[in-house]
């Protein structure tokens, strides 16, 4: 089981700050992608900050998107 992304919003050094349905708040460090394959195209950082909600995780305006079970493992609190 997964929790889904209610809500994304970009924050600066290409991190987001995602809102779980269990209403936690997780920071996510997009940094260590963004030498991989399609990622390399989130450096544009409007292409980042156009990321969105979608179904029940995030997608950005180039279609790349993230399973939300990665996102909620890979994220720290937001008080860390």
């Amino acid at each position: 089981m997964y929790l889904s992304v209610k809500e994304v919003k970009p924050l600066n050094d290409y991190l987001l700050l995602l809102k779980f349905e269990n209403q936690e708040e997780k920071i996510f460090d997009v940094k260590p992608y963004l030498e991989i394959g399609k990622f390399q195209e989130l450096k544009d950082e409007n292409l980042f900050k156009s990321v969105k909600v979608c179904f029940d995780s995030i997608e950005w305006d180039n279609k790349l998107d993230l399973d939300p079970e990665l996102l909620y493992q890979k994220s720290h609190n937001k008080t860390e």
